[in-house]
């Protein structure tokens, strides 16, 4: 099965910037990718993705702070997160999505997810 290893996380103050990655143990080109964040007793949410082509969607939450990008070559994808408030902290999973006919079973992937906090 796939494997998706996420990294970067940890503790910031207001203002500051973190860049997470997401590893992946198989290729990701044709694989939309996605990140996602969850605090303790609410819903997991959709923070951006990214298509295999290269088109991206965040949620408003985070528009023109967070960049979601990929590397193809190298089975990864990141998120840059700039100007972070505490409303930000979380844990930050990465997602992957699999058509049929790419991976060898299609669906949703998820990492073990890694902890942003921001606080002064």
């Amino acid at each position: 099965q796939v494997q998706l290893v996420e990294s970067g996380g940890g503790l910031v103050q207001p203002g500051g910037s973190l860049r997470l990655s997401c590893a992946a143990s198989r290729s990701i080109f044709r694989i939309n990718m996605g990140w996602y964040r969850q605090v303790p007793g609410k819903q997991r949410e959709l923070v951006a993705s990214i298509t295999s082509g290269g088109s991206t969607k965040y949620t408003d939450m985070v528009k023109g702070r967070f960049t979601i990008s990929r590397n193809n070559a190298k089975n990864a994808v990141f998120l840059q997160m700039n100007s972070l408030t505490p409303a930000d902290t979380a844990v930050y999973y990465c997602n992957a999505n699999s058509p049929p006919g790419v991976w060898a079973a299609p669906g949703d992937y998820w990492g073990q997810g890694t902890q942003v906090t921001v606080s002064s």
